[in-house]
């Protein structure tokens, strides 16, 4: 088992990083919400799952202990496999989730894209207690500085939905339709985010 990885940031994606170490580039999947806070790194320390199945071995990786526990936690439900489980904390921060489950919330669960009535129900009915128990409760603070709104924002939040399974044609909706609501300025995961719960 692969439990962290420490190197240098090759490549910086909202889906996905390379880390070198000695020489080596690992491809690590990642979240939203772990995105938003190495993106100004160039060295890194990630805290790693490694998916075997019998095609791939995928590595997962999150900045956070808590958010890797969640994501250990969401896997760990009939139904929910490790994309989906990156996808929903993509969509929700570690607060927006653990708050949802704790409360019985289970739509707001259900707005993200590829998760189901059922799998949201069984999510909130099977972690609510772990949540409790473990003493989750404390949030991750995330870093969002602002950028300007340009072509290459809008770029790579199109490359990024398209990555995580959207047609080219609806995620180009999403963003035209979130950058068209928002202010002046937003920052790119902010964007992704944004529309990842428009769908």
């Amino acid at each position: 088992m692969i439990d962290y990885l420490k190197g240098k940031l090759v490549t910086k994606d909202p889906t996905y990083v390379v880390i070198d170490i000695n020489g080596i580039g690992y491809h690590v999947k990642i979240s939203l919400n772990t995105f938003s806070q190495i993106k100004d790194e160039e060295q890194v320390m990630l805290l790693t799952h490694l998916h075997i199945k019998e095609d791939a071995h995928t590595l997962f990786g999150f900045k956070e202990e808590l958010e890797k526990r969640l994501f250990l936690l969401l896997i760990s439900i009939s139904g929910v496999g490790p994309n989906t489980g990156l996808m929903i904390l993509s969509s929700l921060s570690v607060q927006e989730l653990q708050n949802a489950i704790i409360g019985d919330d289970h739509k707001t669960i259900q707005r993200v894209k590829g998760v189901g009535l059922k799998t949201a129900q069984r999510i909130v009915l099977e972690l609510k207690d772990k949540i409790k128990k473990e003493g989750m409760s404390d949030g991750i603070p995330t870093t969002s500085g602002f950028l300007h709104q340009n072509k290459q924002i809008k770029e790579e939040a199109l490359q990024a939905l398209i990555t995580l399974g959207f047609t080219k044609a609806a995620a180009e909706k999403n963003i035209d339709a979130i950058l068209k609501k928002s202010g002046v300025e937003i920052s790119l995961e902010e964007l992704i985010k944004a529309s990842l719960r428009s769908t």
